[in-house]
């Protein structure tokens, strides 16, 4: 080893560049030195006792040129310029072949050894009283890592690990077993412990991103808007979780108080923001129409909030657009009073001093008398009950009143439960539908506590499955096996006769096809949500279809039609005629070229509801002129320029469903093209602008249970209807009316298989 004194005290030559490189080299070397010095004392890195600074001289001059590094176990020679990564090449690594990491500066402070270093020594079994021999550290550096165990050992939390070389004279591989006191559940925790002691050595320093104050600021509104806007599908614990807590960190944003962030100030202040835009755009507004959704018992709401009702309240607007207003709870049966109280008291809310803004109120049917009350009381109200519960409750009817129904769902009640409770049967339905459907399951059948008269959602399931697998249950049915069940069964024999009838199935399809007619038009309501004027020609709709149903599958029309026309009535609404006729988009283009509104379309009975609504809502003075208005209406029409223009219609590119160019055309036809008819256009259009269903946004069934289950606590409540109303105005702001589950069905379904069955019997069951 060079000493330090000899090599600071080399003549150093005076001339300029070489004497200020040789200065250099010098001041490296004795850096170095120094470095080794204090290393040595423990003060410093462990590898500085293997590895020592060598002044490298210039043979010709004698000048120093260079500083290197020499291993003093090998004697090798590195460059000085990265000490560390030197020691992690040669010596860690194994390079040096007389390195052994046990061979530490006694001096130096080493690093604890891992847990899994330490074993005891065996044992010599089958010799009582044999001595232990004294416990042996392996190598730090030496390749022995921990080591799982094979799969189904793991699994209940048994590690193993790897066999320890002893460092004997003779170099014989001893396996070493860990024995600790509390059995093998201690070898999980011992790993945990050494993962502790790990991260102690070396934590981990990798912070996020840094965010400045506004970053940070827009990045938790942000965060903030997708909460509140998820309407329940994500809960405040969730933001506690320690993943997502951790995910936060990760991208820079602070975690402290997230909970209280989104539920405090952060909540009222976007509440504030919403409730101020939603008001103004009302206040704007020179009438709008009040929809009530929920009234109804039995339906979703009820179920998950404990037997109470969610009624849901929404302004809609002329231009199209709905607000929402609030949500409140009844508890389970409502009466007609205070159904009517609750109306009321919405429409003055919203209508401040000026009621009359309020033309009318569309709810889901509860109690016809507090909607008729109202629009007495109040002459220039209209107020309808929702299309959609009228269309839905047509499938009660038919259930309950038309034979067919109750025929099919007998032998279909008999063929599930057969099917689902003999064993030998169950496990051959089993066996074919998996090879047939690729899935299994048994057929769906209605709970022994349901009417199947009244309720038929729960009996539609059933149908949908028995007739998905008809091939299945003929399969069953040819097998030996039952035919021997037949011969001993009569029931059995009973099922078999039914099954390989055709009328059964010619019978189970004809009811299934006017199910499936019947929720398709619901369904379409739901999306369009259609205006009053509409309501004619979709009762009409259904008419025609349902007529073509009973000849293609057979069925005698009157006792079909007797049913629709009773359905019909208890609907019906003298505002769908007066709308229809008003609503420049249904006219008529007569043999003289004219666009007339189509009374011809209309009965008898239903022109004079026109002429008795169009004068209630007139006042007294103008009833008389409102009259003549509509005769002259009823002779001229509209121009057929602007008649065209109203009624031109578009491909809609996501349903690929012709739809109306532009829905307002209708009314901006009335404020401007057709002034002339003072009296008449202004209750024109406040009508025809009413719409027909009651059905908003759908809240997430889960949310609406916190919302029950927090009703008692003034603070909570206030807070969960403020996220309610949020999220009700970012769904309506983005005309978006599906909940959240119905969406992950849809998802589910694109993953499915590629019929689709599984996906279309789950969503038609959740309609009706």
């Amino acid at each position: 080893m060079a000493s330090t004194k000899s090599a600071s005290t080399d003549p150093i030559p005076s001339s300029s560049s070489d004497d200020i490189a040789v200065k250099a080299v010098n001041k490296r070397y004795e850096g170095l030195v120094t470095v080794r010095t204090k290393a040595i004392k423990g003060k410093g890195a462990w590898y500085w006792a293997h590895l020592e600074p060598v002044l490298v001289r210039n043979p010709e001059t004698g000048l120093p040129k260079s500083v290197k590094l020499k291993c003093t176990l090998c004697d090798s020679v590195f460059s000085a310029s990265n000490p560390s990564r030197t020691a992690s090449e040669h010596l860690k690594r194994g390079t040096c072949p007389n390195f052994s990491t046990g061979l530490r500066p006694t001096s130096s402070v080493p690093s604890p050894l891992p847990i899994s270093m330490v074993t005891s020594s065996n044992r010599k079994r089958g010799s009582p009283g044999s001595a232990t021999s004294p416990t042996k550290i392996t190598p730090y550096h030496q390749n022995h890592a921990l080591a799982m165990v094979e799969s189904s050992r793991f699994c209940v939390g048994e590690i193993g690990y790897t066999q320890v070389h002893s460092n004997s004279v003779h170099h014989h591989q001893n396996q070493q077993n860990l024995v600790l006191s509390g059995g093998k559940d201690d070898l999980c925790a011992l790993a945990m412990f050494e993962d502790s002691v790990k991260k102690l050595k070396s934590p981990k320093t990798s912070p996020g991103p840094c965010l400045n104050k506004e970053q940070i600021n827009s990045a938790l509104e942000l965060l903030s808007d997708w909460f509140y806007e998820s309407c329940g599908s994500v809960s405040l614990s969730t933001l506690e979780h320690r993943k997502f807590q951790a995910f936060l960190s990760q991208v820079g944003l602070p975690t402290p108080n997230l909970r209280r962030e989104i539920s405090g100030p952060r909540l009222d202040a976007r509440f504030s923001e919403v409730k101020a835009e939603s008001e103004a755009k009302i206040r704007d507004a020179m009438f709008f129409q009040v929809a009530s959704d929920g009234w109804k018992n039995k339906n979703w709401y009820s179920l998950c909030c404990g037997g109470e009702n969610v009624v849901k309240f929404m302004v809609n607007l002329p231009n199209g657009a709905s607000v929402f207003q609030k949500a409140i709870f009844t508890g389970g049966v409502v009466s007609s009073r205070y159904a009517e109280e609750i109306l009321w008291e919405t429409v003055t809310s919203v209508s401040g001093s000026v009621v009359q803004r309020c033309v009318g109120i569309v709810a889901d049917k509860f109690k016809a008398k507090a909607l008729r009350n109202l629009e007495i009381q109040n002459h220039w109200m209209v107020n309808t009950f929702c299309q959609l519960q009228g269309f839905v409750s047509l499938i009660k009817d038919f259930n309950h009143e038309l034979p067919l129904f109750m025929v099919v769902t007998e032998n279909c009640l008999k063929v599930a439960n057969f099917i689902n409770t003999e064993s030998q049967v169950r496990n051959s339905f089993l066996k074919y539908r998996m090879q047939e459907l690729e899935y299994d399951g048994l057929l769906r059948v209605p709970s022994t506590k349901c009417d199947v008269l009244k309720d038929f959602a729960s009996v539609f399931p059933m149908l949908e499955d028995i007739l998905s697998c008809a091939r299945v249950i003929q399969m069953v049915m040819l097998e030996d096996t039952f035919k021997v069940t037949c011969m001993e069964d009569p029931l059995a024999r009973e099922v078999a006769g039914m099954v390989q009838n055709e009328g059964f199935w010619n019978e189970l399809e004809a009811v299934y096809s006017l199910v499936k007619l019947i929720k398709g038009m619901v369904q379409d309501i739901e999306a369009e949500r259609p205006l009053i004027g509409r309501c004619l020609p979709l009762w009409d709709e259904l008419r025609t279809k349902v007529k073509e149903w009973c000849g293609k599958y057979n069925v005698m029309e009157g006792a079909v039609e007797k049913v629709i026309e009773n359905r019909f009535r208890k609907n019906y609404h003298p505002a769908w005629s007066a709308a229809f006729i008003l609503d420049p988009l249904y006219l008529i283009k007569d043999t003289s070229g004219k666009y007339l509104p189509p009374f011809k379309c209309l009965t008898h009975e239903q022109e004079k509801d026109v002429d008795k609504l169009l004068t209630r809502l007139a006042s007294r003075e103008e009833a008389h002129i409102v009259l003549m208005e509509l005769m002259k209406w009823r002779s001229e029409g509209l121009d057929p320029l602007y008649a065209q223009a109203v009624q031109m219609k578009q491909r809609d590119p996501v349903t690929g469903k012709m739809k109306v160019a532009n829905p307002l055309s209708s009314r901006l036809v009335w404020e401007t093209c057709l002034s002339e008819f003072k009296s008449l256009g202004k209750i024109a259009v406040r009508l025809i602008f009413l719409h027909a269903t009651s059905c908003g946004f759908k809240c997430n069934w889960s949310f609406m249970r916190k919302i029950s289950a927090n009703k008692h606590s003034r603070v909570a409540l206030e807070r969960a209807q403020k996220m309610v109303y949020i999220a009700a105005h970012a769904k309506l702001e983005k005309r978006d009316f599906a909940n959240d589950d119905e969406k992950d069905g849809e998802l589910f379904a694109m993953s499915g298989s590629e019929d689709g069955m599984l996906a279309e019997v789950y969503g038609d069951a959740s309609i009706v």
